[in-house]
């Protein structure tokens, strides 16, 4: 590739970055069809079964020391590569002559075929399996480890087809200068990491897995270029610029605000107690959305009430006099739970058995999290907002609703994130005492683009006029009935959307906690007017990006954030 391109894609976290770019590396080659060894089959079968247990060792390792979700994903990925099944699959084809690697391949294989045929959250689960099976081929075969590096002595560009989590999970900030993939789109794995790390991001960039190792590379994370072997002078320019940008998001503190004083809490995204060091330091006004689910997920019992009190009394406790809103479970589609299986099987996953309608199923669950909230929340001086997602009626609603006050929950709303609630905003408005627009599936749900889909990542972009307007029709259908309406989806961190957001109406936002200074800053750059003139002239538009360029026209105070 010349390398004096540039090449452009989504910029979906702001920044600037320069460094030598590392390509990911790919998958291990497949070990030879019919390779056989030589010695005896207990040997064989010994080194195989160590090399599993290593990779499995490291994994734990790895993940204990990064700590947090890290541990998680690192945890849950040793637990498969002990897999007493997969361990008696590489065995037998041991015995029958097929040496080491070849065997650990095609054990590998069979379990990869039945987790893709899943569909959903299993078989996003397909490239942990694939990272465990190539890392244990490595050891055997004394290939190199795959995967980001370990150690570097400056500040690299990744680059890859797509960023999985097992991938991402120990990425030291400080040495990763900016993620660029080829794949992915605004609510991609890749976009929501980056902007969780506050890395400088572009996603869905072609031919960016043709760039040469080591080319170095200039990242511009909000206009979306990449620029390779730049001149110095470019580079001096953009990073002076991101370090101005800096300052003055430094400067920008206190709570969210247009700048003629219209009051807009910034809230944060969390999934556990984990995140509130960074929702803390990075000013948030409280809770905007609670993913509950980590206490659920991986594990093939449902957590007991004591457990999930004592979670939810730790997000509750560090934000005294600030709102904390809850999801309840959200179960189902992408995020299956042994315990709590959908009636049959789905075809379409992210239109069956979830969120609120897993509940219904299962009362008992839904009661014993109620319970767990409500006795968290005695005693504490937040202000506790519980939500249920996945809402598509009227009746749903006012069936949770209900349920929320008789467990002793005052503050009871539901999520918009099914085009029918949005159009229906003025009667759900009348049964509830709150909103919150889940933008990541309202925009999937309206555009009938799968989240989990590439090939439609184009369409998987909340800018879309169409969503725009659902949007609208949520805020206002709040505001007629004097609810609020607040914005948790991944559009809230970005903090030209914001503008927009607010002159549509919605109340306050909540994003990955890095975003937040950005959105205070863009914010505090504009009156409230203005918002609502870039918000008219984004649904005036005919498309996502058309939409984005209206707005920006409309905001004038972007110029000194470099946005």
């Amino acid at each position: 590739m010349d390398t004096a391109a540039v090449l452009r894609g989504s910029g979906v976290s702001p920044g600037a970055g320069y460094g030598p770019v590392h390509l990911l590396v790919g998958s291990i080659p497949e070990p030879a069809p019919g390779s056989r060894y030589q010695g005896e089959a207990a040997a064989e079968r010994k080194r195989a079964a160590d090399a599993l247990e290593r990779v499995a060792d490291d994994l734990e390792a790895r993940g204990a020391k990064a700590g947090g979700a890290a541990q998680d994903v690192l945890g849950a990925q040793a637990m498969m590569a002990r897999d007493p099944g997969l361990e008696v699959g590489v065995a037998e084809r041991i015995d029958e002559g097929v040496a080491a690697p070849r065997a650990v391949f095609e054990a590998f294989g069979k379990y990869r075929d039945l987790l893709a045929a899943a569909g959903g959250y299993l078989a996003e689960r397909v490239a942990d399996l694939d990272d465990i099976r190539d890392r244990t081929i490595a050891l055997l075969t004394g290939l190199p480890m795959p995967g980001v590096p370990d150690s570097a002595a400056e500040p690299y560009v990744l680059v890859a087809k797509d960023l999985a989590p097992a991938d991402t999970a120990l990425l030291n900030r400080d040495l990763v200068a900016a993620f660029v993939t080829e794949d992915g789109g605004p609510t991609s794995h890749t976009a929501i990491l980056a902007r969780a790390m506050g890395v400088p991001a572009v996603v869905g960039c072609a031919g960016a897995t043709s760039i040469g190792q080591g080319t170095w590379a200039l990242v511009d994370g909000a206009s979306g270029s990449v620029r390779l072997s730049p001149p110095r002078a470019d580079v001096d320019a953009l990073l002076g610029a991101a370090a101005a940008r800096e300052a003055a998001l430094s400067a920008s503190t206190g709570p969210g605000t247009t700048s003629d004083g219209h009051a807009v809490p910034l809230l944060a995204n969390i999934g556990g107690p984990k995140d509130l060091e960074s929702a803390l330091a990075h000013g948030a006004e409280g809770v905007g959305l609670f993913r509950t689910e980590f206490l659920f997920l991986d594990r093939a019992d449902a957590p007991s009430e004591e457990e999930q009190e004592a979670a939810y009394r730790a997000v509750f406790d560090a934000f005294p006099g600030g709102r904390v809103v809850v999801r309840t479970l959200d179960a189902g589609a992408d995020k299956p739970l042994a315990f709590l299986p959908p009636s049959g099987e789905e075809p379409n996953p992210a239109l069956g058995e979830r969120g609120l309608r897993m509940f219904r199923k299962y009362p008992e669950m839904m009661e014993s999290q109620l319970g767990a909230l409500a006795r968290a929340a005695a005693g504490t001086a937040a202000l506790p907002y519980v939500m249920a997602p996945m809402v598509a009626t009227v009746e749903e609603a006012s069936w949770f609703v209900s349920a929320c006050h008789d467990a002793g929950l005052d503050t009871a709303g539901i999520m918009i994130e099914i085009p029918s609630a949005a159009l229906r905003a003025h009667q759900l408005a009348t049964v509830v005492d709150f909103f919150s627009i889940g933008t990541n599936d309202l925009t999937q749900y309206a555009l009938a683009a799968d989240r989990q889909v590439s090939g439609v990542a184009d369409l998987q972009d909340p800018w879309h006029p169409a969503v725009l307007d659902l949007i609208a029709l949520a805020a206002d259908g709040a505001a007629g009935a004097g609810k609020s309406c607040g914005v948790c989806g991944e559009a809230g961190a970005d903090p030209v959307l914001a503008c927009v957001l607010v002159g549509l109406g919605v109340t306050s936002l909540s994003m990955g906690s890095p975003a937040l200074p950005w959105v205070r800053a863009a914010l505090g750059r504009h009156t409230l007017e203005q918002c609502r003139t870039a918000a008219v002239a984004a649904r005036g538009a005919l498309s996502a990006s058309t939409a984005k360029d209206a707005a920006r026209a409309e905001l004038p105070g972007l110029a000194d954030l470099g946005l």
